[in-house]
Order: structure tokens, then sequence, then C-alpha cells
């Protein structure tokens, strides 16, 4: 495989030429890019690279996007994904990934041939997202603690994470709040859904992705909360269960299974 360009917009800490796919992994709200960048240690035949957006890390002196839109345009305009590629998103990154795809299909550009979806509801349902990005710090820090639990216990104590995290997450909280769903033909692509047990989304908000392949549809649910794959073991599962999809995409549709 050969990738002809290269851009801010897309991190890779160890190259993989002859790798038998590249999987772009999108952040989820306030995440960067490094996060899934380890994971190339235990996908061994598997380019992994990390979309870097806006406002964060190596980014973080540039204006994040506020529109999925603008953003979408925006890194489809400046990245190129080779053949034979997929990839993953986890909550937010779930639904930039899926947009991504959609507009790399409407440009007749190659769209990823598997989109591993996690933490996310269906596009076309009706939100329940309460708008929290226009709050002042203190509102903001506690529709956090509602969202994220520990993670933004973590950034009330420390004034300088504050700094650096807040602009971004306000940011992707406008991204969710603004979207508006335009229906379209669906994907043929592979599409594995996942979400944990513990979180407030559950199956009724994450089968209805179906509609959105024609390809197979996979359904999973691990242990855990909202941020379950940051759990060891859940992660573990989660890279296997990676593993297994990219390597046997026309597997039959299963659901719920543990890896």
């Amino acid at each position: 495989m050969k990738m002809t360009r290269t851009s801010p917009w897309l991190a890779c800490r160890l190259r993989r030429p002859d790798a038998r796919v590249r999987l772009f992994c999108f952040p989820h709200s306030g995440g960067s890019a490094g996060e899934y960048l380890r994971w190339a240690d235990v996908l061994p035949d598997v380019e992994v690279w990390g979309v870097q957006l806006p406002g964060r890390g190596a980014r973080t002196e540039e204006a994040p996007f506020t529109r999925v839109r603008a953003l979408v345009e925006a890194l489809v305009d400046a990245a190129d994904f080779g053949p034979p590629f997929a990839f993953f998103g986890h909550s937010l990154g779930a639904l930039v990934a899926f947009e991504t795809a959609r507009r790399l299909r409407d440009l007749g550009r190659a769209p990823p041939a598997w989109l591993v979806l996690s933490a996310y509801p269906a596009p076309h349902l009706p939100s329940r997202t309460q708008p929290t990005s226009h709050l002042g710090e203190d509102g903001l820090l506690d529709a956090l603690d509602r969202m994220y639990g520990e993670m933004a216990v973590e950034i009330r104590e420390d004034a300088e994470l504050r700094e650096l995290i807040l602009p971004a997450l306000r940011a992707d909280l406008a991204l969710v709040e603004s979207h508006r769903h335009e229906d379209g033909a669906p994907l043929e692509c592979v599409m594995t859904v996942t979400g944990g047990t513990l979180d407030d989304l559950g199956r009724d908000e994450l089968e209805p992705w179906r509609r959105h392949t024609t390809g197979p549809f996979r359904l999973y649910l691990l242990p855990g909360g909202h941020f379950y794959l940051r759990e060891p073991e859940q992660r573990a599962a989660l890279l296997r269960l990676l593993d297994e999809t990219l390597r046997h995409p026309d597997t039959s549709p299963r659901k719920d299974l543990n890896p």
C-alpha cells in the first residue's frame, strides 16, 4: 500500500508499508490521536493512524471546529486514505468517522471497507443531548461530571489541564449539539458497532445503526461504561474484535459476543 499524502490531520507512530490494512482512529470529545496509536503494538498486521483534530495534541494552537460538516470537508480535503482501510471512532469520533465515510463515497473516492463505531447512537435517531457548550466553566464541569465521571474529576482538580482541554471539549460538544442528520444512501461497508453494558447508551440506540450499511452488520456489548475501552481487559477484547473484523470481513452477523 502507498499513501500519497500526509497532513497534520494524521499521525502514525509505527509505519508498516506492507500492512494488509490501515486503521484510522477518530477520537472522542476532548481526546487526541495518541490514545490510539499504541494499538499498533497489539495489531501487528495493521498500520494504525490517529486522526488529529485542530485544538488538541500537536494542534492545540489551532481553532477547533464546531460544525461536523465543515470539519469533515476540511479533513477529506487535506488527507488521503489509501485503500484498503478501516475507520474506528469512539463517541463523537464515531459520528465524525461515519460522516467522513459518507463524504468520501459522495465525492467518488474510496470509502472505508470497514467501519467500527463505538458508543454513539445511530445518527438518524432523535437527539437526547442537552445543550451544554454554552455554559460557563462551572456549569460545563458539572455537565462533564455527568457525562464522563472520573475523567471530569481529573479536569476539575487540575487548572492547567482545564485550560488545555476545556476549549476543545466545548467545541466538541458544539459539534454534537449543532449536527442534524441528513438521510442518504447506506454505505456498503462492513459495520461493527460496540458499546458498554453499563453505559446510558443501550441496544435500542446502537442496533439502529444497521440501516446505514448494506454490508454485514454486527453489534457487540462489552462490560463497562461509556469509556469501557479504557479498562485493560475490555480494551484487549475490543482489539481482538478489531483484529477479527479486519481479518474476516465476511463473517455472519453476531450480537453481544465478548471476544
